[in-house]
């Protein structure tokens, strides 16, 4: 009975992750057993600046920690959620921030936000670039052309506990 109860459950969670509404940018993964290999992650958009590959699983760590950058140069940053857990209770975004913002105070601040993909709308102004949540899967992408003073520019994962446990990163402006 209590393993009926944990599959009820479980199959709940997944029901609700997939009715939620899923960002234009993020594309979904393929069918279990489709038995093809899986097709690239993105084609950069055309004009999108240098294409930045990362990875995020469920160990809530980054494959790429620092994109080195030249002042006023366009990234397309790619995030791939290499994870297996269910969205709801582990999902990753990108968040840059601006140069001299406090990354941890940024992260506490976001743990609230649900509704906005854990970026505060309160703290907007501090974004330099962000993307959707991405579940297991899922990839998210965005286009950002760093600033032109060169300086280091941090980004993390904003989902509750990602960035404590070590999902963080810095764009290097020189």
């Amino acid at each position: 009975m209590k393993r009926l109860l944990v599959t009820l459950s479980l199959a709940a969670a997944v029901a609700a992750v997939s009715a939620a509404p899923v960002a234009a940018q993020t594309t979904p993964p393929a069918p279990a057993g489709a038995g093809k290999p899986a097709a690239p992650a993105t084609k950069k958009p055309a004009g999108a600046g240098r294409l930045v590959e990362i990875t995020g699983g469920d160990d809530m760590k980054y494959s790429v920690t620092s994109i080195a950058a030249k002042p006023g140069e366009t990234l397309h940053i790619v995030l791939k959620n290499t994870g297996t857990i269910p969205k709801i209770a582990m999902a990753h975004n990108f968040v840059a921030l601006n140069a001299g913002v406090d990354a941890a105070k940024f992260s506490q601040d976001a743990m609230t936000a649900r509704d906005t993909d854990y970026v505060p709308a309160a703290r907007k102004a501090d974004v330099l670039a962000s993307t959707a949540l991405a579940g297991p899967g899922e990839t998210v992408e965005v286009t950002v052309k760093v600033p032109a003073k060169a300086g280091t520019y941090p980004y993390l994962c904003t989902f509750p506990g990602h960035f404590a446990a070590g999902m963080k990163g810095d764009i290097v402006v020189k």
